[in-house]
């Protein structure tokens, strides 16, 4: 039997006195927890620049990595791009391994300790994350929020797909979109002098000389110690921190935890340019023969610090035709659908994805169109019809490739700007197709079956010759957990899904 981690045991400790129906059931998916955990864990192993990782060798029997102390890792044949959980044990100098918190931690490399802390409670909060579905149903939901919430296991390849270090069982719970809670935000009074504001702030979130800025109560909390009289019900989506209010739109909320990979605020600097960057995404979509939407940024607002900001949005579902049966899902729920199952859709989707993601790329702008940001529109009989893009504080715009297509530059500044074309292709390529499409496929196999179909009707650009040629970028999200002194994104080469020749 394997031994429980203590991270593993708190949170059966909690939940026992939380929910105590649950505590079969949470140690039941423990197992399965460990084992999605380690399978993302060993993906990073086998294939992140980790500089204490000096040698990889294939095998029949599996891969194994020579470490610079001359260790030893063992494990299969790693498929990049696979989203099931195969990798049940791993072995060290011949020692095994099913926890990836236990490996991370023997591995004695640095930065091991902290990063061993949130696989452990990765594990713990996923098998609570399944274990507090029941009595979900197969049917496909009837609003957008309940697609949001179908996804249970978090990121596809983060081996921190559900650390949410500072959370307790209870607010697990009552936050976690996976449990479906209806969560009360706070709205706290700033007067209007102190904030920069963006857009429109409506009339109905101010009270007279003052904004009322919606608040996580986890922040309220645990950030600003603070407490609100006036709340806003709203309910969780998949991001945690945004949340969508019925009937209204949909409220970004400043979150000041580490979720997977980052502290979840809102920078003064992405509230700056919210209105400037929303209007310029309006004439954009406009360019992509009717394939594409942006939801708009009605409001932004910040009381100058990232603590304390909001931005509202609207709904995706504005892009959907109720009248013929149109449904508006995020990509990364695509994977709880059977609709991935059939080459033909799969093929069809990722059609559609790179035919809007290279246009739009070509003309200067590379979204970070992850299985979060991207949602597809879907017909009454589930055929891919059109995008919709939310969120555009990590895009990147090239004023050069913008220039050269006639296509006013828009006033922005800061990280956003870059016209380094390595740099573009890495935002697109990296979340679009190492991240959404394969996150959809499930398998190297899929992805380059949906792909060699998908690319045979694209103009020839120069981006598509790189995507179909060179190694394929993807965020090195455990390289980037583990150098804590090295500011933004690290990317890893992944073998291109078109050459493949793996598992």
């Amino acid at each position: 039997m394997h031994r429980p981690h203590p991270a593993e045991a708190e949170v059966a400790e909690e939940l026992a006195a939380v929910r105590p129906a649950l505590l079969t059931r949470y140690a039941a998916e423990l197992p399965g927890a460990r084992a999605a955990v380690l399978t993302r864990l060993w993906r990073a192993l086998a294939h992140e620049p980790l500089p204490w990782i000096t040698d990889r060798d294939q095998g029949r029997e599996g891969r194994t990595l020579r470490l610079g102390d001359g260790r030893r890792l063992h494990g299969p044949a790693p498929d990049p791009y696979a989203t099931a959980a195969y990798v049940t044990v791993v072995r060290l100098d011949g020692v095994a391994y099913e926890h990836p918190a236990r490996l991370m931690t023997d591995l004695a490399v640095p930065h091991c300790v902290d990063f061993a802390a949130e696989l452990a409670h990765s594990v713990a909060s996923l098998a609570l994350s399944r274990a507090g579905q029941e009595g979900h149903t197969d049917e496909w939901p009837a609003c957008d929020r309940e697609w949001e919430q179908r996804v249970v296991d978090g990121h596809p390849y983060h081996p921190g797909c559900r650390s949410r270090p500072g959370f307790s069982v209870a607010e697990q719970f009552a936050y976690g979109p996976e449990h479906r809670p209806l969560v009360a935000l706070g709205m706290l009074p700033v007067r209007a002098e102190e904030c920069l504001v963006t857009g429109v702030w409506p009339d109905d979130m101010r009270d007279g000389g003052r904004l009322l800025l919606p608040v996580h109560p986890w922040q309220a909390a645990h950030v600003l110690k603070r407490t609100c009289d006036e709340v806003l019900t709203a309910h969780p989506l998949m991001s945690l921190r945004t949340l969508a209010v019925p009937g209204g739109p949909h409220v970004k909320t400043a979150l000041s935890a580490r979720l997977t990979s980052s502290v979840r605020d809102i920078s003064v600097y992405s509230i700056s340019l919210s209105a400037t960057l929303s209007a310029f995404a309006d004439s954009l979509a406009a360019r992509a023969d009717g394939l594409l939407h942006v939801t708009r940024t009605l409001g932004a607002a910040t009381a100058d610090s990232p603590d304390l900001a909001a931005v509202l949005r609207e709904s995706p579902q504005t892009y959907a035709s109720t009248e013929r049966g149109e449904r508006v899902v995020p990509v990364a729920a695509l994977a709880t659908t059977t609709l991935p199952e059939s080459p033909a859709w799969l093929a069809e989707f990722t059609r559609l994805t790179l035919t809007v993601g290279l246009r739009l790329l070509e003309l200067g702008v590379a979204l970070e169109a992850h299985g979060q940001n991207l949602l597809v529109v879907l017909s009454a009989t589930g055929a891919p019809l059109r995008l919709v893009y939310r969120d555009l504080a990590d895009i990147r715009v090239s004023p050069a490739r913008l220039a050269r297509h006639g296509v006013p530059v828009p006033d922005l500044s800061g990280r956003i700007v870059t016209d380094d074309v390595p740099a573009l292709r890495r935002k697109l390529f990296g979340s679009l197709v190492a991240g959404a499409l394969a996150g959809t496929a499930g398998s190297a196999r899929a992805l380059r079956g949906a792909l060699e179909s998908a690319v045979l009707d694209l103009p020839r650009t120069p981006d598509l010759v790189a995507l179909l040629e060179e190694p394929l970028p993807a965020k090195a999200l455990t390289l980037m957990r583990m150098s804590p002194g090295t500011p933004g994104d690290q990317w890893a080469e992944l073998p291109n899904p078109l050459r493949w020749k793996g598992r």
